[in-house]
């Protein structure tokens, strides 16, 4: 439980498949959080996952990203635009581009978590918060 993941959808393998309706039914590019392996439930063989699946309860999950420093309170509406960054190459770029995170969208700040964890290439000011869709 709590391991999360970025939904990217179905393959070719999963078509055929009589469990794809349980499988598929979450938004592509959201991050997930497991919550919960469901008691009771089966092992399902799975043409994708070597050792089978199981059923488990999830829930979205908030989002570590990077804002500016002067827009980072708790609470706070922030919208991040997918032109960021593109210091791939950079350290702290996976908060600048979080992987799961809807650009243009709003979201709300559920805690300041910090400082930037690597000096800003382009010297702005950012801070480290928890983001979750407001």
């Amino acid at each position: 439980m709590g391991q999360e993941f970025v939904f990217r959808g179905g393959t070719e393998a999963c078509e055929d498949c009589p469990h794809s309706d349980n499988c598929l039914n979450l938004d592509e590019g959201v991050r997930y959080r497991v919550m919960n392996v469901r008691d009771g439930g089966q092992e399902l063989d799975c043409a994708v996952h070597d050792g089978g699946v199981r059923a488990v309860d999830v829930a979205e999950s908030p989002v570590l990203g990077q804002v500016p420093s002067k827009k980072a309170f708790e609470g706070s509406d922030v919208t991040i635009e997918e032109d960021a960054c593109d210091r791939t190459d950079c350290p702290a770029y996976k908060f600048c581009v979080p992987d799961g995170f809807d650009f243009g969208e709003s979201y709300t700040i559920n805690e300041v978590v910090g400082d930037n964890p690597a000096d800003c290439h382009y010297d702005r000011s950012l801070n480290l918060v928890e983001l979750e869709k407001g």
